[in-house]
C-alpha cells in the first residue's frame, strides 16, 4: 500500500517560523528527509521511531544527488511510509520542490505541498528591512545569484531589474556578488543604491552589514561573510537603522554552551535563544528509568509516610508514572505533606494536580534543612524520591532531627555516550559562556572531555548555584558567575546582567 509524501517548507532558520501544518506533518511522519539549511532542533519534534535521512547539499559537496533524493522519496513512499521532505525556506522558491513533486506524480504517489516562509522576506524582516514599503518600494523581485551575470547566456534580465525601482533580493549570490553589483551599475542602477548582506538570516548567528552597490563587496569581505548570504538591494535598506530589532536583543550573537540533560535543556535553551543567544547543546546528563522498580512500587502501594519531599521535576514525573502504573493517582497522597525544592519541581507537581505544602525560599539542601528544622520531626516518616546520585544532606539532617527518613532512587543519571567529538568541536569553535546547572553536569562534561580542563578554560563559566560552583572549583575550574537565584530563570537573569556589565 503506497504511502504519502509531504513536501514541507521549514522556513529560513528560526525553528519557530515553521507553519503549524508543517509541524503537524513533521510529528506524524515515519521518514524524515531533510536539508542542510534548517535548525536541527526541528528533528527532535519527530516521532521517536522515525527514520532520519540527511540529504543536504552545498556548493561542491552533497550527501545525495537530486536524482538519488527523488528515488529515495519514491522508495520510502512505496514502502507504505508517510514521508516528510523537510526543505529549508519554501519548497518552490529555488528549492527544487517542483522537480520532486513531478517525480512523485510520475510514480502515482500521493503528495502535498506545505509552503514555508521564504528566506528573502524573513531574513530582511529579521534585519529590520521591509521588503516593500509604501512610497519607497511597491514591488520586489527574487532572483538566484548562482548564475554569473557576465555569462552571455544568462537568462536573468539584469538590465530590466536595474530599472524597476523596487527591491531586489538575490539568493545564493555570494561568489558572484562582485559581478552582480557591477552588472546592476552598468545597466543604470545608481552606485549609491543601498545594499544589505544578511548571513544566516533569522538564525541567532545572523550577521547583517550594509553599504551600497559600489562598496558592499569590500564591506562583506572585511566582515568575513561566507554563504549562506542574501543580498537585499534597494532604498528599503535605509529603514534598518530605525527598524533594527532582532540583533538588538540583550544576548544576541553570544555563543552559550548548555550542559543540562536532554529532557531538561529545552527551558534554558528557549530562554537564552529568545534573548538572542546562539546556544550549543552538549547534554552531559542522561535521565534513565531504573531496571527494576519493584522496591519503589512496594513503597508506593502502601504510601505510609507523613512527608514526601521532591527535589527535581524528574523525580515528580517518574513518581507519578509509577503511581499510574499501580492504578493510583494524586488522591492517594491525601494526608501526606508534600515538599517541593525549586520552582521547576513545584511546577511539575502542579501539572499532576498537587500544590506543594512546603516550598523553600532557596534550593540549596543546607538552606532547605535550616527552614525545615523549625518543625517537629519526632516520629515523622519522610520519603525522599531522588536520583541515584542525589546528595544525602537532607536525609542525614532530617534523621538527626528525629525523623525516620528514606531516600530512594527512582531514576538514574548517567553520562551520554558518543558525544566526545561533538563536545570538543563545539568548544574549540569558540564560546562566550559555558553554563552548568548541577554538580553532575560539571563532573560529566569533564568526563566527556577526558578530564582535560584546558577545554573549559577558553570561556567564562556560569553556575546555577553555590553547590554547583563548589564542585567546579574543587575540580580545578574557575567560575566567573554564580546565579543569585538558583533557578533556570535566575541563571538567565544573571547572564543578562553579566554581559550587560561587560558592555558598559
Amino acid at each position: 500500500m503506497a504511502g504519502k509524501v509531504f513536501l514541507v517548507g521549514a522556513g529560513p532558520g528560526d525553528p519557530g517560523l515553521i507553519t503549524v501544518k508543517g509541524l503537524e506533518c513533521l510529528r506524524q511522519s515515519d521518514v524524515l528527509v531533510y536539508d542542510r539549511l534548517l535548525d536541527t532542533h526541528l528533528l527532535s519534534v519527530s516521532k521517536s521511531d522515525s527514520e532520519h535521512i540527511f540529504v543536504g547539499k552545498e556548493r561542491g559537496r552533497q550527501a545525495l544527488t537530486q536524482e538519488e533524493i527523488n528515488n529515495l522519496l519514491v522508495v520510502k513512499a512505496n514502502e507504505g511510509k508517510i514521508v516528510c521532505r523537510l526543505k529549508g525556506g519554501d519548497p518552490f522558491v529555488f528549492g527544487r520542490g517542483g522537480e520532486e513533486a513531478l517525480v512523485l506524480k510520475e510514480h502515482s504517489i500521493p503528495f502535498e505541498i506545505i509552503p514555508g516562509i521564504t528566506s528573502p522576506i524573513a531574513a530582511a524582516a529579521y534585519s529590520g528591512i521591509p521588503i516593500t514599503q509604501r512610497k519607497i518600494a511597491t514591488c520586489f523581485t527574487v532572483v538566484s545569484g548562482s548564475e554569473d551575470p557576465s555569462k552571455p547566456e544568462s537568462v536573468i534580465p539584469w538590465d530590466i531589474l536595474a530599472k524597476t525601482g523596487g527591491t531586489l533580493a538575490i539568493l545564493m549570490g555570494w561568489s558572484a556578488l562582485p559581478s552582480i553589483m557591477d552588472t546592476l551599475v552598468q545597466n543604470g542602477m545608481d552606485p549609491e543604491t543601498p545594499v544589505a548582506l544578511i548571513q544566516w538570516g533569522t538564525w541567532n548567528k545572523q550577521v547583517t552589514v550594509t553599504g551600497n552597490l559600489k562598496n558592499i563587496v569590500e564591506i562583506g569581505l572585511k566582515s568575513n561573510l561566507k554563504p549562506p548570504v542574501i543580498a537585499i538591494v534597494g532604498e528599503v535598506v535605509n529603514l534598518r537603522e530605525s527598524l533594527q530589532w532582532f540583533d538588538n536583543k540583550p544576548l544576541f550573537g553570544k555563543k552559550i554552551l548548555v550542559t543540562r540533560s536532554r529532557a531538561q535543556s529545552s527551558t534554558l535553551i528557549k530562554s537564552l535563544e529568545d534573548l538572542g543567544a546562539d546556544t550549543i547543546e552538549i547534554p552531559s546528563i542522561e535521565i534513565n528509568e531504573l531496571d527494576d522498580y519493584s522496591p519503589v512500587d512496594s513503597l508506593l502501594i502502601k504510601l505510609e509516610y507523613d512527608w514526601i519531599i521532591f527535589s527535581s521535576a524528574n523525580a515528580v514525573d517518574i513518581f507519578f508514572s509509577r503511581l499510574t502504573n499501580l492504578g493510583k493517582d494524586s488522591r492517594n497522597l491525601s494526608g501526606i505533606t508534600i515538599g517541593a525544592i525549586g520552582p521547576a519541581t513545584t511546577e511539575a507537581l502542579d501539572k499532576h494536580g498537587i500544590t506543594a505544602d512546603f516550598v523553600p525560599q532557596r534550593s540549596v539542601s543546607e538552606e532547605v534543612l535550616t527552614e525545615l528544622s523549625t518543625k517537629n520531626w519526632e516520629n515523622q516518616r519522610v520519603l525522599l524520591p531522588s536520583s541515584n546520585i542525589g546528595r544525602d544532606v537532607l536525609e542525614k539532617g532530617l534523621t538527626e532531627l528525629g525523623a525516620t527518613t528514606l531516600k530512594i532512587p527512582i531514576y538514574n543519571t548517567s553520562r551520554p555516550n558518543n558525544i566526545e567529538d561533538a563536545a570538543k568541536k563545539a568548544i574549540q569553535a569558540g564560546l562566550d559562556l559555558i553554563t552548568f546547572t548541577s554538580s553532575s553536569t560539571v563532573e560529566n562534561l569533564l568526563d566527556i572531555l577526558s578530564n582535560d580542563k584546558q577545554y573549559l578554560k577558553t570561556a567564562p563559566i556560569a553556575c546555577i548555584g553555590p553547590i554547583t560552583a563548589k564542585t567546579a572549583v574543587d575540580l580545578g575550574l574557575e567560575i566567573e558567575l554564580i546565579a543569585s537565584t538558583h533557578t533556570v530563570s535566575g541563571l538567565v537573569d544573571s547572564i543578562i546582567e553579566y554581559f550587560s556589565a561587560k558592555e558598559t
